[in-house]
């Protein structure tokens, strides 16, 4: 028994240090003074880090967060140990459309710029199918209904503000999904899949975007790009509750996975980085550019993505037109 014990250890401690030893760490030291950023889901986890990271760098950083008072606390933190006070805390929940419409709204009106854009909230997936009160399936909501129409209404402000990007927070996930039906996003017509399928469609759905977005952005001076973390030990595992799955994956991660600030480190360097100046709609991992599925290569899968998102988010011309009035 000892043994076994022993054997499993080492096994979990040499698993961890060749995680560590391959991860890949931001190299930029890009200043970003007078450049604002908004990193949604910046309350917790690799999100906070990125914030904190932008933050010392010198940029106005705008925490978008469902639960403000719990983003103040760090946004005060970041602002401590930064010593950057341009750190500030709006109210965005993306699995809610009023809400980007809300937020998107309250920053064409009171900023002047917008440099970075980091697509970072989401959530792990729920075990049975839940809708929101738009009438969407929670994960897809969270994960991406709410960053496309967040992105679309900003638009206008990333291009003005150019040379600008627009980091979407993707994951390894997206490239266990065998399909995605555009069409039934809400698993209207096919039964919810489940947790983990869920979960993955909606990290393909990030992939996808930004490849239709990259293609729509071009010659515009706006970039974006998408991202694997890596297994990082954060909250997200207990977001929609703890059961002896979610228990067993979280102990699992915070054994052998990223800490938050080196889970970061990817999602840093497609905001900072001069390597990536003129990358677009590519999916990177450990800060460099990583193969994906051939399911979020299909060009013609990302095209009609976008147009039924278009549809389930009521996009407007108004909404892509507020920035112009």
């Amino acid at each position: 028994m000892l043994l076994w014990i022993v054997g499993i250890i080492s096994f979990i401690v040499a698993v961890r240090v060749i995680h560590h030893r391959r991860s890949g760490i931001c190299p930029s030291k890009r200043l970003l003074y007078g450049k604002t950023a908004i990193v949604t889901g910046s309350s917790a986890g690799i999100g906070k880090e990125t914030a904190r990271d932008l933050a010392r760098r010198g940029a106005r950083v705008i925490l978008a967060c469902r639960n403000v008072a719990k983003a103040q606390r760090i946004a005060d933190d970041i602002i401590g140990t930064t010593g950057n006070g341009q750190v500030y805390v709006k109210q965005l929940d993306t699995s809610d459309l009023s809400s980007v419409r809300r937020f998107a709204k309250d920053i064409i009106d009171n900023e002047k710029e917008l440099h970075i854009l980091v697509n970072n909230a989401g959530i792990s997936a729920p075990k049975d199918k839940q809708l929101t009160s738009d009438g969407l399936e929670l994960t897809m909501a969270t994960n991406h209904f709410g960053h496309f129409l967040l992105t679309n209404m900003l638009l206008n402000l990333l291009k003005k503000s150019a040379p600008s990007r627009v980091v979407n927070v993707s994951s390894i996930a997206h490239s266990f999904c065998k399909h995605l039906v555009a069409d039934d996003l809400n698993y209207e017509n096919t039964p919810y899949p489940g947790h983990t399928v869920s979960y993955g469609q909606s990290k393909l759905a990030n992939v996808l975007f930004t490849v239709e977005l990259a293609e729509r952005m071009k010659d515009t001076g706006v970039t974006t790009n998408c991202l694997h973390p890596g297994f990082v030990s954060t909250e997200i595992f207990y977001k929609e509750g703890v059961n002896i799955i979610t228990y067993s994956v979280g102990l699992l991660f915070k054994l052998i996975g990223k800490d938050e600030t080196l889970g970061a480190q990817t999602s840093i360097h497609l905001a900072v980085s001069e390597e990536v100046e003129k990358i677009s709609g590519e999916y990177f991992a450990d800060c460099k550019i990583s193969p994906r599925s051939d399911l979020a290569k299909d060009r013609g899968l990302a095209k009609k993505l976008w147009e039924v998102s278009e549809t389930l988010v009521n996009l407007s011309q108004e909404d892509l037109n507020y920035g112009g009035k």
